[in-house]
């Protein structure tokens, strides 16, 4: 499997994230409800946690990222896909969009979610690797199919079938999918990872040092 190295682009932000004190009430307001880890950081309360890059830069455009985090945090906060699985398959498209925010915000919850850190080394490699259960695999195929040429073959997908309920299969491809459109806009907007990200992989392995 290639994976094609490209210029990092800028290093410093093209649309800088908003920082708390930047933000409306009514922006607030509006995102208000929407995804309970966004309402943390937005309460301005002394133990709030800080404000990370991705939700700052969302803060250009209240009104589309309250639709953003609705629906994301559908996927986080009650899914069908096991966690493993969903951070398995968030990790790979970071991996394969060269996405550096992606890859450091989702390796702790990767962690947390019961990934050990050589599966999460070995999301560089390939989807036959011996860390991976036959389920693993072919999901990764099916993340590497979807990224390179935004489909899955008949025969990855029969194999997904195996392992998956239908309810399931659409949130996998959703997860994928959104995840691959959330990678473009980070990546094109230059935002870099957060200094307080979680486990410290601010390197994307096997491509950077």
């Amino acid at each position: 499997m290639e994976v094609r190295c490209y210029d990092r682009g800028p290093m410093t932000p093209r649309l800088k994230p908003l920082a708390l004190d930047q933000w409306t009430a009514e922006a607030k307001e509006l995102i208000r409800g929407r995804f309970a880890v966004a309402d943390k950081y937005l309460s301005g309360l002394p133990d709030a946690p800080p404000m990370p890059g991705i939700l700052g830069l969302f803060g250009h455009h209240p009104s589309l990222t309250a639709d953003w985090l609705a629906f994301s945090g559908g996927l986080i906060e009650n899914p069908v896909v096991d966690p493993a699985d969903r951070e398995l398959l968030i990790l790979r498209v970071g991996w394969r969009t060269q996405c550096r925010y992606a890859w450091a915000q989702h390796v702790g919850m990767a962690e947390k979610s019961g990934l050990t850190p050589l599966q999460i080394a070995a999301v560089a490699g390939t989807a036959d690797a011996g860390v991976w259960s036959d389920r693993q695999s072919d999901m990764l195929t099916a993340t590497d199919q979807m990224v390179a040429d935004y489909r899955i073959d008949d025969t990855t997908w029969q194999r997904l079938v195996r392992h998956f309920d239908e309810q399931q299969l659409l949130e996998f491809l959703f997860v994928v999918g959104s995840y691959v459109c959330l990678a473009l806009v980070l990546n094109a907007a230059g935002l870099e990872p957060d200094q307080d990200a979680d486990g410290g992989w601010d390197a994307l392995p096997g491509l950077e040092k």
